[in-house]
């Protein structure tokens, strides 16, 4: 497994295989497929720099899935904390890439001068869930009912963990 940044020739990629979780109404708030072009802003937000943005590709170089480091809050006081996403291919899910894909981005989240990372998940998403509390990830807030999906009320869990 290989961790590159993305380019703007990845996100129709990224796109794919964000669009393949939204049926499931476990990972995603969105209810539809989403397009590149509806991507693009947050596609630009990140940075190789200082928010990036990695395809995880195999050993024959397709892309099995990717994670981001996104801004929390968008003020300069919290720009040592982040939200970390991981999505996965249909093909490649629960195979363990999440703790491989999840170690990695611990490891090189202070390169980028992050100290603190988050997870929003949805609480009825145990996967998820799971494999954040393995790596230490504590519940430092759960927000009650505050998605509808297909009518019903579904609540949302940060996780946080402090890596530096």
């Amino acid at each position: 497994m290989t961790f590159k940044d993305a380019t703007y020739s990845d996100l129709e990629r990224i796109v794919e295989i964000y669009n393949t979780t939204i049926t499931s109404r476990m990972v995603t708030a969105d209810t539809e497929q989403v397009t590149v072009d509806s991507r693009q802003k947050w596609f630009d937000e990140h940075s190789p720099s200082k928010r990036p943005l990695w395809i995880v590709q195999d050993a024959d170089n397709q892309t099995m899935g990717w994670v981001s480091f996104q801004s929390f809050y968008g003020r300069p006081a919290y720009d040592a904390t982040v939200e970390i996403s991981i999505y996965l291919d249909t093909n490649v899910r629960g195979k363990g890439l999440g703790k491989q894909i999840l170690q990695y981005s611990m490891d090189q989240a202070p390169k980028f001068g992050i100290k603190t990372l988050l997870a929003f998940i949805f609480a009825h998403n145990e996967p998820s869930l799971k494999l954040f509390e393995h790596f230490g990830f504590e519940d430092w807030a759960t927000l009650p009912h505050i998605a509808e999906l297909d009518g019903q009320e579904r609540s949302l869990k940060i996780l946080g963990k402090r890596i530096a």
